[in-house]
């Protein structure tokens, strides 16, 4: 199978008797509440999903993610994964202290371990990571919210924390267990925040007839205004999948993290990622992880010639559209039709359509899946 990124799996998940002793000096140590996209982050550290990283980048990671697009290592790595703190708390904490961090309602998630405390350029951050400074980017928005200092250090978690989505969750260590007992040698692995029409359905198809299986890895947490709800993508994915794909052949996973809507760094992060699952391809489409118009469509599939290292191979898909004349989904290469019999994959033309309670047509999407998505009261979030 092949190898997680950096050639080890982390694992930093405490065992039962380390939990017992962690948990009976919790209330004795200086604490930080994490939100919930935090959260998050310190759960893909110790579950593997962010291997190599062991915890928050420390100052010099840092700088070498913001400027090289990899660690100090020389290994690929573009999103920094970063914990900040205001300075009255950095000033209390010194490189070894413990540190407890906690949900809201004190509840206990893990232990760090300061190495570094640092500050850093908001400006800089932006401008590097999202490749724009404009506040109404919503990773830049998120970047101005964030507090003065950066603190890193290794993390271990003492639990999960319980979600909604529990049944659809598996760690790196079980996809790679499951990709293995399903006699899988290459996966082909599909990020979304989206729920499926015909187009996404298409490129997953595509990829699976030279791949032995398809792992569906749908991102569940924060997202910009307008997008669909974690249950939507979930119900309506499962609907697909039951009446339209083989059992035996395709499996959903999610991922519980942020979008951070990066454009062409975070292709790479979800590539990494998807690796560390167990995946040997990821579908790259045009426009993946974007916003608005801050990447031009295909920066997310150019990125990756500067990442011949990565280990593993990107599946490029240009614009394809529904072809009437045809009555199938073609590209450029393949239909000789005017454009006007072409019915494009347009994601706010599908939206627009659900909004008024309509079932957009079937050469878009699957009516099995839109009446699922028409089934909740509302299913973007506000």
């Amino acid at each position: 199978m092949i190898p997680p990124h950096g050639g080890k799996l982390i694992n930093r998940v405490l065992e039962p008797e380390r939990k017992k002793e962690v948990l009976k000096k919790i209330d004795s140590l200086p604490s930080i509440t994490l939100d919930s996209d935090l959260i998050s982050d310190v759960e893909n550290i110790a579950t593997g999903v962010y291997s190599p990283l062991e915890g928050f980048l420390n100052q010099a990671d840092f700088e070498s993610v913001l400027s090289q697009m990899r660690l100090r290592s020389d290994l690929p790595w573009t999103i920094p994964i970063v914990l900040d703190v205001d300075r009255e708390t950095a000033d209390r904490l010194k490189p070894g202290q413990e540190v407890a961090l906690m949900a809201e309602g004190r509840q206990p998630v893990a232990l760090l371990t300061v190495e570094d405390r640092y500050t850093y350029d908001k400006e800089k951050f932006s401008l590097r990571v999202y490749g724009t400074t404009d506040p109404k980017h919503p990773g830049v928005a998120r970047v101005l919210q964030m507090k003065e200092v950066l603190l890193g250090g290794r993390v271990d978690l003492i639990d999960l924390l319980p979600t909604p989505y529990d049944r659809y969750r598996l760690s790196p260590r079980e996809t790679r267990i499951l990709f293995k007992e399903k006699g899988w040698k290459t996966v082909v692995g599909f990020q979304t925040r989206n729920t499926p029409h015909l187009g996404h359905e298409y490129v997953q198809k595509t990829a699976l007839t030279f791949t032995d299986g398809l792992f569906i890895n749908p991102v569940i947490g924060r997202k910009k205004k307008g997008d669909f709800k974690d249950e939507v993508i979930l119900a309506s994915y499962e609907e697909l999948i039951r009446h339209y794909y083989l059992k035996e052949k395709a499996v959903m996973a999610v991922l519980k993290m942020e979008m951070r809507y990066a454009g062409p760094r975070e292709a790479i992060h979800h590539a990494i990622i998807r690796k560390n699952f167990g995946c040997t391809h990821i579908i790259i489409g045009r426009d993946h992880a974007g916003v608005g118009n801050y990447y031009h469509p295909y920066a997310a599939q150019e990125i990756f010639e500067e990442f011949p290292d990565l280990g593993i191979v990107p599946l490029f898909f240009k614009s394809f559209f529904f072809c009437k004349k045809c009555n199938s989904i073609e590209n450029e290469k393949t239909c000789p039709h005017d454009p006007s019999e072409h019915i494009q994959f347009s994601g706010t033309k599908i939206r627009d359509l659900l909004v008024k309670g309509e079932i957009p047509p079937p050469e878009l999407m699957r009516p099995e899946v839109a009446k699922i998505i028409l089934s909740f009261e509302n299913p973007f979030n506000d």
